[in-house]
């Protein structure tokens, strides 16, 4: 399914930034919301896992219905897993895009990894 996806603050998240590699982040950040027909469309229930990818990247969320989103909306709390898949233009401002972002959503079987085990599975291409 394509999306467009959004990042932005959350209690959640916002509570637990100060401890960025605890749990409790880890649990904050690492979820994907979407509208309740998008949701079904996809056959998810809750505790199943997307995987949300683009040319930035891949990363795997667990998913969540919304009853306040619009089909092909989805929202991604702030933090490592959403920026697995923000672009690095920031059109001169500094900071990039974090609304607005297309992204391909489906269903897996893989798990959601703590924040510690994501970094190692990144790789930047040497210059």
């Amino acid at each position: 399914m394509k999306a467009i996806m959004i990042s932005g603050r959350t209690l959640a998240q916002g509570a637990t930034c100060e401890s960025k590699m605890s749990p409790e982040f880890f649990k904050a950040t690492s979820s994907l919301s979407l509208s309740e027909e998008d949701f079904s469309s996809l056959g998810l229930s809750e505790g199943k896992n997307v995987q949300v990818s683009n040319q930035f990247g891949q990363v795997v969320a667990s998913a969540r219905s919304d009853k306040g989103l619009s089909n092909g909306l989805v929202f991604m709390p702030m933090g490592p897993y959403a920026n697995a898949v923000i672009g690095p233009d920031t059109a001169g401002s500094g900071t990039p895009q974090f609304k607005g972002v297309e992204v391909e959503i489906k269903p897996t079987d893989m798990p959601v990894l703590d924040v510690r085990d994501m970094f190692r599975g990144m790789r930047r291409a040497k210059p």
